[in-house]
């Protein structure tokens, strides 16, 4: 009798309590578009994305420096890591966005950025997001949009290194300076060129 009763209880107790929210499943996805100030904004801005990390990805040093990093001789390339709710979002999406924030052609860096460690590159962390992004890169040099062949590369992601502090969000962080370094690198007028309004 007794052990009905607390067993009642028990129920009771655990019944009112909140229930438990399974933790969201997280997708991470790493590109190289040139300058990573730039790179950070319309992925911010993407529906689903959880959150973006600007930093360091494809060389060999480890914990490299921007110092370093733009000096050309540690192999990396500025980059962004991109968390995204795969629930509300794509890896394909994601790939839309960058494709549409970057000038594709250029083999040189990007826009007014000059050396390797400006390219632009896609980071795959398995096959299926190695196979999405041939596929869509394919799909753009068959769109006809760019009469050159497409420069960006598709390898295999290392290890990424997040960028100092002062670099994350420095569009928020700087906006004066950020909007002047953006509007003369040439970015916005590509991007209105060949995609109209974007993300």
């Amino acid at each position: 009798m007794k052990l009905t009763f607390l067993v009642a209880a028990f129920l009771t107790l655990v019944s009112g309590l909140p229930a438990q929210t399974a933790p969201v499943k997280t997708e991470k996805a790493v590109f190289a578009g040139g300058c990573f100030w730039c790179m950070q904004p319309p992925f911010d801005h993407a529906p689903g994305v959880i959150s973006t990390t600007v930093g360091y990805a494809g060389g060999a040093e480890p914990n490299p420096t921007y110092r370093q990093v733009s000096s050309g001789e540690t192999g990396h390339r500025e980059a962004i890591e991109v968390t995204f709710d795969p629930a509300k979002t794509s890896y394909a999406k994601m790939l839309e966005v960058f494709w549409q924030n970057i000038d594709p052609i250029q083999t040189d860096g990007q826009f007014h950025d000059i050396g390797a460690q400006y390219t632009s590159a896609i980071f795959y962390s398995d096959d299926e997001q190695r196979k999405a992004a041939e596929e869509s890169k394919e799909a753009l040099a068959k769109s006809g949009k760019f009469q050159k062949p497409i420069a960006t590369v598709i390898l295999p992601g290392g290890k990424f290194w997040p960028a100092e502090e002062y670099h994350q969000k420095y569009y928020l962080k700087n906006r004066m300076s950020y909007g002047m370094y953006h509007f003369a690198s040439g970015r916005d007028s590509f991007k209105r060129r060949y995609w109209g309004a974007t993300p």
